[in-house]
C-alpha cells in the first residue's frame, strides 16, 4: 500500500489514490498501466513538494519520490527489454459507451516525426454515415483523396473481395488492431451535442485495441 503520514489535504489524498493504483497494478504484473499510474502520482508528489514550508515533510515527500521513480524507471526499463526481446504488446480494452479514446488519443503516441506513411485495411466500409452504395462511397473517397492532395498528402485507395482483416501500419514499424476497426465511435445525439466533433467526448462501442511492433510479430 501507498502509505504516506503526511496530511489529509486534497493534494496528498489524490497521490495517495494514484500511488495505491500503481501498487497494486504493478503487483498484478500490469506494467503499462502501473507505469501511467507511478509516474501521474509522482507528478502529484512534485506539485505538492513544492507549495510545502515544513522541512520534516520535504524530506519525507523526497523518499516517497525517489521511491517510486526508481520503481518507475525499473519498470521502464523492463518493458524497453521486452520491446528489444520481441514481446511487445499493449492492450486497450474500450468499454461501451467510454469516452476519452479519439484517434489522436490512441495514435498520438505512434505517430512521430519518423512516420511518413500509414497503411488502414478495413474491410466492412458498409454503414449510412460511411457512404450508402458503392459508388457513393468511392466518390466520397475520392473527395478526401482530392482535399488531402491540396495539404501534400498522397492518397492511394486499394480495393479488395477477399479482405477480412482490420489492420493500421505505420512505416515506423507500430501496427495497430482494433476489434471494431476505425468505426468503433457511436452515433452523436445531434449535430450539437458533445461529441460530435471532439471524438474525446464521444461514446465509444465496446473494443478491444492491440499494438504491436512490426519487428516482433512473426511473418508466415
Amino acid at each position: 500500500m501507498a502509505k504516506f503520514g503526511l496530511g489529509n489535504d486534497p493534494e496528498t489524498a489524490a497521490a495517495v489514490t494514484v500511488l495505491t493504483r500503481a501498487v497494486q497494478l504493478d503487483s498484478e504484473s500490469r506494467y503499462q498501466q502501473a507505469l501511467v499510474c507511478y509516474q501521474e502520482g509522482i507528478d502529484l508528489l512534485l506539485q505538492i513538494l513544492k507549495g510545502t514550508k515544513d522541512d520534516t515533510k520535504k524530506c519525507n515527500l523526497r523518499k516517497k519520490i525517489s521511491g517510486y521513480m526508481d520503481r518507475a524507471e525499473n519498470i521502464k526499463k523492463y518493458l524497453d527489454q521486452e520491446k528489444e526481446d520481441g514481446k511487445y504488446h499493449k492492450q486497450i480494452k474500450i468499454e461501451e459507451n467510454a469516452t476519452g479514446f479519439s484517434y489522436e488519443s490512441l495514435f498520438q503516441e505512434y505517430l512521430n516525426e519518423t512516420v511518413t506513411e500509414v497503411w488502414i485495411e478495413d474491410p466492412y466500409i458498409r454503414h449510412t454515415h460511411q457512404g450508402c452504395g458503392k459508388q457513393q462511397q468511392i466518390s466520397g473517397l475520392e473527395e478526401i483523396k482530392e482535399s488531402l492532395g491540396n495539404h501534400g498528402v498522397l492518397l492511394e485507395l486499394e480495393y479488395s473481395s477477399s479482405l477480412h482483416d482490420r489492420e493500421i501500419r505505420f512505416n515506423n514499424g507500430w501496427m495497430i488492431k482494433i476489434g471494431r476497426g476505425l468505426d468503433y465511435f457511436k452515433k452523436p445525439q445531434g449535430r450539437f451535442s458533445l461529441g460530435y466533433c471532439d471524438f474525446d467526448l464521444r461514446p465509444c462501442h465496446e473494443t478491444t485495441v492491440d499494438i504491436f511492433h512490426n519487428k516482433h510479430t512473426k511473418k508466415i
